[in-house]
Protein backbone atom coordinates (compact mmCIF):
# COMPACT_ATOMS: atom_id res chain seq x y z
CA UNK A 1 0.00 0.00 0.00
CA UNK A 2 1.56 3.72 -1.11
CA UNK A 3 0.56 6.02 1.52
CA UNK A 4 1.34 9.93 1.07
CA UNK A 5 1.08 11.92 4.30
CA UNK A 6 1.23 15.71 4.28
CA UNK A 7 2.11 17.71 7.40
CA UNK A 8 2.38 21.15 7.46
CA UNK A 9 5.90 21.94 8.85
CA UNK A 10 7.90 19.70 11.48
CA UNK A 11 7.78 22.31 14.28
CA UNK A 12 8.31 20.96 18.13
CA UNK A 13 5.16 19.55 18.98
CA UNK A 14 2.98 16.51 19.30
CA UNK A 15 1.71 16.32 15.54
CA UNK A 16 5.52 16.25 14.01
CA UNK A 17 6.48 12.86 16.31
CA UNK A 18 3.12 11.17 15.61
CA UNK A 19 4.10 11.64 11.81
CA UNK A 20 7.23 10.56 12.23
CA UNK A 21 6.32 7.51 14.60
CA UNK A 22 3.49 6.54 12.23
CA UNK A 23 5.68 6.56 9.14
CA UNK A 24 8.32 4.60 10.62
CA UNK A 25 6.23 2.31 12.46
CA UNK A 26 4.32 1.45 9.03
CA UNK A 27 7.17 0.81 7.33
CA UNK A 28 6.25 -3.25 6.88
CA UNK A 29 2.78 -2.80 5.89
CA UNK A 30 3.47 0.76 3.88
CA UNK A 31 5.17 2.57 1.86
CA UNK A 32 4.80 5.47 3.12
CA UNK A 33 5.77 9.13 1.44
CA UNK A 34 5.88 12.19 4.69
CA UNK A 35 5.16 15.73 3.11
CA UNK A 36 6.34 18.57 4.95
CA UNK A 37 6.62 22.41 4.64
CA UNK A 38 9.63 24.00 6.21
CA UNK A 39 9.80 25.43 9.79
CA UNK A 40 9.36 29.18 9.59
CA UNK A 41 12.29 31.11 11.53
CA UNK A 42 11.44 32.03 15.18
CA UNK A 43 10.28 27.76 15.39
CA UNK A 44 12.42 24.96 16.53
CA UNK A 45 12.48 22.37 13.94
CA UNK A 46 12.29 18.61 14.82
CA UNK A 47 13.94 17.32 11.71
CA UNK A 48 16.66 15.66 14.20
CA UNK A 49 13.36 13.30 15.31
CA UNK A 50 12.68 12.39 11.92
CA UNK A 51 16.15 11.94 11.14
CA UNK A 52 16.92 9.15 14.70
CA UNK A 53 13.55 7.51 13.33
CA UNK A 54 15.44 7.24 9.66
CA UNK A 55 12.00 9.23 8.09
CA UNK A 56 13.38 11.38 5.41
CA UNK A 57 10.61 13.76 4.68
CA UNK A 58 10.39 15.64 1.09
CA UNK A 59 10.07 19.41 1.79
CA UNK A 60 7.96 21.74 -0.07
CA UNK A 61 9.17 24.88 1.02
CA UNK A 62 6.05 26.96 -0.07
CA UNK A 63 4.07 25.22 2.26
CA UNK A 64 3.99 27.16 5.10
CA UNK A 65 1.55 28.04 8.61
CA UNK A 66 -0.41 31.42 7.57
CA UNK A 67 -2.73 31.83 4.12
CA UNK A 68 -0.55 33.02 1.42
CA UNK A 69 -0.32 33.11 -2.30
CA UNK A 70 2.08 30.26 -1.92
CA UNK A 71 -0.44 28.13 -0.90
CA UNK A 72 -1.23 27.41 -5.23
CA UNK A 73 1.83 26.65 -5.93
CA UNK A 74 1.77 24.48 -3.18
CA UNK A 75 -1.13 22.96 -4.26
CA UNK A 76 0.03 22.38 -7.69
CA UNK A 77 2.98 20.94 -6.27
CA UNK A 78 1.05 18.30 -4.11
CA UNK A 79 -1.05 17.15 -7.10
CA UNK A 80 1.65 16.48 -9.61
CA UNK A 81 3.31 14.42 -6.42
CA UNK A 82 0.10 12.72 -6.32
CA UNK A 83 -0.23 11.90 -10.22
CA UNK A 84 3.38 10.82 -10.23
CA UNK A 85 3.33 8.26 -6.70
CA UNK A 86 -0.54 7.09 -7.90
CA UNK A 87 -0.90 6.87 -4.00
CA UNK A 88 -3.31 4.13 -2.54
CA UNK A 89 -4.24 6.60 0.51
CA UNK A 90 -3.14 10.12 1.24
CA UNK A 91 -3.38 11.26 5.20
CA UNK A 92 -3.04 14.92 6.00
CA UNK A 93 -2.53 16.33 9.85
CA UNK A 94 -2.71 19.65 11.02
CA UNK A 95 -5.01 22.43 9.76
CA UNK A 96 -2.47 24.05 6.47
CA UNK A 97 -2.11 20.90 5.12
CA UNK A 98 -5.70 19.19 5.87
CA UNK A 99 -6.72 22.00 3.27
CA UNK A 100 -3.76 22.66 0.89
CA UNK A 101 -3.67 18.62 0.63
CA UNK A 102 -7.11 17.96 0.02
CA UNK A 103 -7.46 20.46 -2.45
CA UNK A 104 -4.65 18.93 -4.25
CA UNK A 105 -6.69 15.53 -3.76
CA UNK A 106 -9.92 16.80 -5.43
CA UNK A 107 -7.80 17.82 -8.84
CA UNK A 108 -6.01 14.77 -8.61
CA UNK A 109 -8.92 12.24 -8.34
CA UNK A 110 -11.03 14.66 -10.99
CA UNK A 111 -8.40 15.81 -13.92
CA UNK A 112 -8.32 12.60 -15.65
CA UNK A 113 -9.79 11.98 -18.76
CA UNK A 114 -11.80 8.77 -16.75
CA UNK A 115 -14.20 11.46 -15.34
CA UNK A 116 -15.78 12.22 -18.76
CA UNK A 117 -16.78 8.46 -17.97
CA UNK A 118 -17.75 8.96 -14.54
CA UNK A 119 -14.93 7.13 -12.95
CA UNK A 120 -12.47 9.60 -11.37
CA UNK A 121 -9.29 8.12 -9.64
CA UNK A 122 -9.99 6.21 -6.85
CA UNK A 123 -7.82 7.18 -3.46
CA UNK A 124 -9.20 7.86 -0.48
CA UNK A 125 -8.15 10.81 2.08
CA UNK A 126 -8.15 10.61 5.43
CA UNK A 127 -7.52 13.99 7.79
CA UNK A 128 -6.70 13.75 11.22
CA UNK A 129 -7.40 17.11 13.77
CA UNK A 130 -4.88 16.81 16.30
CA UNK A 131 -6.75 20.09 17.22
CA UNK A 132 -8.18 23.05 15.78
CA UNK A 133 -7.92 26.61 14.78
CA UNK A 134 -11.78 26.98 15.45
CA UNK A 135 -11.34 29.19 18.67
CA UNK A 136 -8.49 31.15 20.12
CA UNK A 137 -5.88 31.48 17.33
CA UNK A 138 -7.54 34.20 15.30
CA UNK A 139 -10.27 36.99 15.03
CA UNK A 140 -14.12 36.36 14.55
CA UNK A 141 -14.08 37.04 10.39
CA UNK A 142 -10.94 34.89 9.85
CA UNK A 143 -11.97 31.88 11.76
CA UNK A 144 -15.54 31.88 10.26
CA UNK A 145 -13.56 31.58 6.95
CA UNK A 146 -11.68 28.49 7.65
CA UNK A 147 -14.81 27.09 9.72
CA UNK A 148 -16.57 27.04 6.35
CA UNK A 149 -13.47 25.66 4.55
CA UNK A 150 -13.32 23.03 6.61
CA UNK A 151 -16.69 22.03 6.49
CA UNK A 152 -16.71 22.46 2.39
CA UNK A 153 -13.28 19.90 2.46
CA UNK A 154 -14.90 17.75 4.89
CA UNK A 155 -18.12 17.50 2.23
CA UNK A 156 -16.06 16.95 -0.70
CA UNK A 157 -12.94 15.73 -0.32
CA UNK A 158 -12.22 13.07 3.08
CA UNK A 159 -13.55 9.47 2.99
CA UNK A 160 -12.66 9.69 6.98
CA UNK A 161 -12.14 12.21 9.69
CA UNK A 162 -9.89 11.16 12.50
CA UNK A 163 -10.08 12.80 16.04
CA UNK A 164 -7.91 12.04 18.99
CA UNK A 165 -10.51 12.53 21.65
CA UNK A 166 -13.89 11.84 22.27
CA UNK A 167 -14.56 15.54 23.57
CA UNK A 168 -12.99 16.95 20.55
CA UNK A 169 -15.48 14.73 18.32
CA UNK A 170 -18.06 16.38 20.29
CA UNK A 171 -16.55 20.06 19.46
CA UNK A 172 -15.41 19.49 15.98
CA UNK A 173 -18.80 17.60 15.04
CA UNK A 174 -21.31 18.28 17.50
CA UNK A 175 -20.43 22.69 18.59
CA UNK A 176 -18.68 23.51 15.18
CA UNK A 177 -20.94 20.76 12.17
CA UNK A 178 -18.28 19.72 10.64
CA UNK A 179 -18.53 16.08 9.14
CA UNK A 180 -21.11 13.83 9.58
CA UNK A 181 -20.88 11.59 12.45
CA UNK A 182 -20.20 8.87 9.85
CA UNK A 183 -17.40 9.91 9.11
CA UNK A 184 -15.69 10.12 12.16
CA UNK A 185 -13.18 7.54 13.99
CA UNK A 186 -11.88 8.64 17.50
CA UNK A 187 -7.92 7.09 17.24
CA UNK A 188 -6.39 8.21 20.74
CA UNK A 189 -2.60 9.06 20.12
CA UNK A 190 0.43 6.66 20.82
CA UNK A 191 3.90 7.08 22.14
CA UNK A 192 6.88 4.70 23.20
CA UNK A 193 5.72 3.70 26.66
CA UNK A 194 8.50 2.07 27.63
CA UNK A 195 11.12 4.83 26.39
CA UNK A 196 9.82 6.29 30.28
CA UNK A 197 10.24 3.37 32.38
CA UNK A 198 13.29 4.03 33.69
CA UNK A 199 12.60 7.49 35.30
CA UNK A 200 13.14 7.61 39.06
CA UNK A 201 17.11 6.76 37.57
CA UNK A 202 16.79 10.31 35.61
CA UNK A 203 15.61 12.07 38.22
CA UNK A 204 18.41 13.81 39.34
CA UNK A 205 20.01 14.95 36.05
CA UNK A 206 18.23 17.86 35.03
CA UNK A 207 17.47 19.13 39.14
CA UNK A 208 21.51 18.89 39.52
CA UNK A 209 21.90 21.41 36.56
CA UNK A 210 19.56 23.94 38.19
CA UNK A 211 21.04 23.17 41.77
CA UNK A 212 17.14 21.88 42.90
CA UNK A 213 17.40 19.95 45.92
CA UNK A 214 15.07 16.77 46.98
CA UNK A 215 12.57 18.72 48.98
CA UNK A 216 12.20 21.59 46.25
CA UNK A 217 8.95 21.61 44.13
CA UNK A 218 9.59 22.01 40.13
CA UNK A 219 6.45 23.11 38.51
CA UNK A 220 6.90 23.00 34.79
CA UNK A 221 5.71 23.80 31.72
CA UNK A 222 6.51 21.78 28.05
CA UNK A 223 5.74 23.72 24.77
CA UNK A 224 6.03 26.52 21.83
CA UNK A 225 6.09 29.72 23.21
CA UNK A 226 2.93 31.21 21.70
CA UNK A 227 -0.52 32.35 21.91
CA UNK A 228 -2.40 29.47 22.29
CA UNK A 229 -0.40 27.95 24.94
CA UNK A 230 -1.65 31.15 26.93
CA UNK A 231 2.36 31.06 28.86
CA UNK A 232 1.22 34.31 30.40
CA UNK A 233 -1.38 32.43 32.67
CA UNK A 234 1.35 30.25 33.76
CA UNK A 235 3.19 33.33 34.85
CA UNK A 236 0.53 34.99 36.65
CA UNK A 237 0.22 31.69 38.65
CA UNK A 238 3.21 31.99 39.81
CA UNK A 239 3.12 35.49 40.75
CA UNK A 240 -0.25 35.09 42.59
CA UNK A 241 1.16 31.66 44.11
CA UNK A 242 4.40 33.91 45.26
CA UNK A 243 1.85 36.76 47.06
CA UNK A 244 0.02 34.41 48.91
CA UNK A 245 1.94 31.23 49.80
CA UNK A 246 5.80 32.47 49.16
CA UNK A 247 8.48 30.64 47.43
CA UNK A 248 10.60 29.20 50.30
CA UNK A 249 8.91 27.38 53.50
CA UNK A 250 10.64 24.99 55.72
CA UNK A 251 13.70 25.32 53.76
CA UNK A 252 11.73 24.23 50.57
CA UNK A 253 11.63 26.11 47.45
CA UNK A 254 9.03 26.42 44.80
CA UNK A 255 9.98 27.16 41.19
CA UNK A 256 8.88 27.61 38.11
CA UNK A 257 10.37 25.87 35.03
CA UNK A 258 9.32 26.79 31.36
CA UNK A 259 10.70 24.19 28.71
CA UNK A 260 10.27 25.23 24.68
CA UNK A 261 11.04 28.57 23.00
CA UNK A 262 9.11 30.32 20.09
CA UNK A 263 8.72 34.19 18.94
CA UNK A 264 7.04 35.36 22.52
CA UNK A 265 9.68 33.91 24.71
CA UNK A 266 11.56 37.78 24.97
CA UNK A 267 7.85 38.93 25.82
CA UNK A 268 7.16 36.65 28.33
CA UNK A 269 10.48 36.87 30.26
CA UNK A 270 9.40 41.11 30.24
CA UNK A 271 6.61 40.11 31.65
CA UNK A 272 7.94 37.40 34.37
CA UNK A 273 10.47 40.77 35.28
CA UNK A 274 7.14 43.03 35.57
CA UNK A 275 5.37 40.46 37.77
CA UNK A 276 8.87 40.25 39.91
CA UNK A 277 9.34 36.68 39.68
CA UNK A 278 12.20 36.45 37.11
CA UNK A 279 14.12 35.06 39.52
CA UNK A 280 11.05 32.45 40.22
CA UNK A 281 11.38 31.44 37.09
CA UNK A 282 13.59 29.64 34.12
CA UNK A 283 13.36 29.47 30.45
CA UNK A 284 14.99 26.53 30.07
CA UNK A 285 14.41 26.74 25.50
CA UNK A 286 13.74 23.56 23.72
CA UNK A 287 15.41 20.63 25.37
CA UNK A 288 15.98 16.96 23.33
CA UNK A 289 15.97 14.62 26.66
CA UNK A 290 12.13 14.25 27.43
CA UNK A 291 13.65 10.81 29.64
CA UNK A 292 15.66 13.43 31.81
CA UNK A 293 13.18 16.86 32.08
CA UNK A 294 10.23 15.33 32.92
CA UNK A 295 11.10 13.34 35.70
CA UNK A 296 13.09 16.45 37.22
CA UNK A 297 9.80 17.98 37.19
CA UNK A 298 6.88 17.64 40.39
CA UNK A 299 4.20 18.72 38.83
CA UNK A 300 3.47 19.61 35.17
CA UNK A 301 0.75 22.29 34.11
CA UNK A 302 -0.85 22.98 31.01
CA UNK A 303 -2.58 26.39 30.26
CA UNK A 304 -3.37 26.26 26.95
CA UNK A 305 -6.97 27.75 24.97
CA UNK A 306 -6.98 25.42 22.89
CA UNK A 307 -5.77 21.55 22.89
CA UNK A 308 -6.40 18.62 21.08
CA UNK A 309 -5.42 15.75 23.43
CA UNK A 310 -1.50 17.17 24.53
CA UNK A 311 1.05 14.64 23.97
CA UNK A 312 2.91 16.52 27.03
CA UNK A 313 0.32 15.47 29.61
CA UNK A 314 0.34 11.87 28.30
CA UNK A 315 4.40 11.68 28.42
CA UNK A 316 3.85 13.60 31.95
CA UNK A 317 1.12 10.92 33.18
CA UNK A 318 4.09 8.17 31.69
CA UNK A 319 6.88 9.91 34.14
CA UNK A 320 4.40 9.73 37.09
CA UNK A 321 4.13 13.40 37.15
CA UNK A 322 1.18 14.82 39.03
CA UNK A 323 -0.56 17.02 36.34
CA UNK A 324 -2.40 20.01 36.65
CA UNK A 325 -4.32 21.72 33.33
CA UNK A 326 -6.89 23.78 31.95
CA UNK A 327 -10.58 21.98 30.79
CA UNK A 328 -9.41 22.01 27.28
CA UNK A 329 -10.03 19.80 24.42
CA UNK A 330 -9.22 16.29 25.24
CA UNK A 331 -7.47 17.34 28.49
CA UNK A 332 -10.88 16.54 29.82
CA UNK A 333 -10.76 12.50 29.08
CA UNK A 334 -7.29 12.32 29.82
CA UNK A 335 -7.66 13.83 33.32
CA UNK A 336 -10.64 11.77 34.19
CA UNK A 337 -14.03 11.98 35.98
CA UNK A 338 -14.15 14.16 39.03
CA UNK A 339 -13.39 12.59 42.35
CA UNK A 340 -13.36 15.40 44.91
CA UNK A 341 -16.25 17.49 45.85
CA UNK A 342 -15.04 18.55 49.51
CA UNK A 343 -12.65 21.12 50.98
CA UNK A 344 -14.04 24.14 48.75
CA UNK A 345 -12.64 22.95 45.45
CA UNK A 346 -15.75 23.98 43.18
CA UNK A 347 -15.68 27.41 44.80
CA UNK A 348 -11.77 27.42 44.05
CA UNK A 349 -12.44 26.96 40.50
CA UNK A 350 -10.64 23.76 39.80
CA UNK A 351 -11.61 19.71 39.87
CA UNK A 352 -9.70 17.47 41.56
CA UNK A 353 -9.73 14.67 38.95
CA UNK A 354 -9.34 10.41 38.78
CA UNK A 355 -5.58 11.72 36.74
CA UNK A 356 -4.94 15.13 37.83
CA UNK A 357 -6.21 18.74 38.33
CA UNK A 358 -8.66 20.27 36.24
CA UNK A 359 -8.92 24.48 35.94
CA UNK A 360 -11.12 26.84 33.93
CA UNK A 361 -9.48 28.11 31.28
CA UNK A 362 -7.42 31.48 31.81
CA UNK A 363 -8.22 31.82 35.56
CA UNK A 364 -5.04 32.71 36.97
CA UNK A 365 -6.62 32.26 40.42
CA UNK A 366 -8.38 29.25 40.21
CA UNK A 367 -5.19 27.86 38.77
CA UNK A 368 -3.12 28.98 42.02
CA UNK A 369 -5.57 27.07 44.37
CA UNK A 370 -5.16 23.89 42.68
CA UNK A 371 -1.41 24.20 41.95
CA UNK A 372 -1.37 25.37 45.93
CA UNK A 373 -2.82 21.90 46.68
CA UNK A 374 -0.58 19.75 44.86
CA UNK A 375 2.61 21.32 46.01
CA UNK A 376 0.97 21.05 49.72
CA UNK A 377 0.35 17.46 49.54
CA UNK A 378 3.26 15.05 48.47
CA UNK A 379 1.39 11.81 48.44
CA UNK A 380 -2.07 13.27 46.35
CA UNK A 381 1.24 14.04 43.95
CA UNK A 382 1.99 10.55 43.99
CA UNK A 383 -1.00 9.01 43.80
CA UNK A 384 -2.23 11.04 40.58
CA UNK A 385 1.40 10.41 38.92
CA UNK A 386 0.82 6.44 39.20
CA UNK A 387 -2.76 6.34 38.23
CA UNK A 388 -2.11 8.62 35.29
CA UNK A 389 1.36 6.17 34.82
CA UNK A 390 -0.93 3.24 34.98
CA UNK A 391 -3.71 4.70 31.89
CA UNK A 392 -1.09 5.71 30.04
CA UNK A 393 0.36 2.35 29.30
CA UNK A 394 -2.53 0.81 28.95
CA UNK A 395 -4.38 3.01 26.77
CA UNK A 396 -1.75 5.37 24.76
CA UNK A 397 0.48 2.47 23.37
CA UNK A 398 2.52 3.34 19.94
CA UNK A 399 1.45 -0.48 19.33
CA UNK A 400 -2.44 0.37 19.81
CA UNK A 401 -2.01 3.51 17.46
CA UNK A 402 -0.54 1.52 14.82
CA UNK A 403 -3.18 -1.41 14.58
CA UNK A 404 -6.30 1.24 15.02
CA UNK A 405 -4.61 3.39 11.93
CA UNK A 406 -3.67 0.01 10.03
CA UNK A 407 -7.47 -1.20 10.01
CA UNK A 408 -8.85 2.21 8.85
CA UNK A 409 -6.63 2.14 6.08
CA UNK A 410 -6.98 -1.64 5.28
CA UNK A 411 -11.14 -0.56 5.55
CA UNK A 412 -10.77 2.30 3.04
CA UNK A 413 -8.51 1.04 0.69
CA UNK A 414 -10.79 -2.38 0.28
CA UNK A 415 -13.85 -0.34 0.21
CA UNK A 416 -14.77 -1.81 3.09
CA UNK A 417 -17.88 0.59 4.61
CA UNK A 418 -17.77 -0.01 8.38
CA UNK A 419 -18.79 2.83 10.63
CA UNK A 420 -15.97 3.47 13.45
CA UNK A 421 -17.13 3.77 16.93
CA UNK A 422 -17.25 7.42 18.16
CA UNK A 423 -16.46 6.24 21.27
CA UNK A 424 -12.34 6.06 22.25
CA UNK A 425 -11.58 2.66 23.31
CA UNK A 426 -9.45 4.31 25.51
CA UNK A 427 -11.02 3.18 29.48
CA UNK A 428 -11.91 6.68 31.06
CA UNK A 429 -11.27 5.51 34.22
CA UNK A 430 -10.33 2.49 36.86
CA UNK A 431 -12.30 0.36 38.71
CA UNK A 432 -11.44 1.94 41.80
CA UNK A 433 -12.42 5.81 41.27
CA UNK A 434 -11.30 6.98 44.90
CA UNK A 435 -7.90 8.43 45.87
CA UNK A 436 -6.28 7.95 48.97
CA UNK A 437 -5.41 10.71 50.52
CA UNK A 438 -4.49 12.09 54.23
CA UNK A 439 -7.55 13.66 54.80
CA UNK A 440 -8.98 10.65 53.14
CA UNK A 441 -12.02 13.29 52.40
CA UNK A 442 -12.03 12.11 49.00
Amino acid sequence: MKVVRVIARLNVGGPARHVVWLTAGLREKCETLLVAGRVPPGEDDMGYFATANKVEPLVIPQMSREISPKDLWTIWKLYRLFVSVRPDLVHTHTAKAGTVGRVAGLLYRWLTPRTLLGRPRRCPFVHTYHGHIFHSYYGRFKTRIFLEIERMLARLATDRIIVISPQQYREIHEEFKVGRARQFAVIPLGLDTGAFSDWPNHRHVMRDELGANERDILVGIIGRLTGVKNHSLFLKTAARYKERFGMVKDGRRVRFIILGDGQLREKLEAEARELGIDTDVTFMGTRNDPENFYPALDIVALTSLNEGTPLTLIEAMANARAVIATAVGGVVDLLGEEVDSSRGSKAKGYALCERGVRVRADDAAAFCEGLARLVEDEELRGTLGERGRAFVEENYSKERLLIDITSLYDDLTQGKSRVWSRESRVKNSNSDSRLTTPDSRL
